[in-house]
């Protein structure tokens, strides 16, 4: 087990998801149950990864973990290094692309 930063400097160098970037992630991406739906980088520079179906906020629903663990199981996620503080993508299921859109966190 590695070390893992909550936030690194963006944007990243070229155009990369670090190895060492932290990321809450649900844990129904994490092991495969579902595809990743939902990707945000918010407004302080941290990222959330969901399935954009089940709720993110029950107890033991995410966790903090490294992004790559998102993205070994859904590759896409990689082209969206790039996505600016305070967006997000979306995407209806795993066949279709990814959409992006202004995000915040609700309060």
């Amino acid at each position: 087990m590695h070390e893992i930063f909550r936030s690194l400097p963006w944007p990243f160098e070229s155009n990369e998801f670090p190895p060492d970037l932290g990321a809450v992630v649900q844990w129904t991406v994490a092991k495969g149950d579902t595809p990743a739906l939902f990707v945000g980088h918010t407004d302080d520079n941290e990222w959330l990864v969901g399935d954009g179906v089940n709720d993110p906020n029950g107890d033991g629903a995410c966790a903090a973990m490294c992004i790559w663990t998102a993205i070994e199981r859904n590759s896409s996620i990689r082209a969206l290094a790039d996505l600016p503080l305070g967006w997000a993508a979306e995407r209806e299921a795993a066949s279709t692309p990814w959409r992006r859109v202004p995000f915040t966190l609700p309060d």
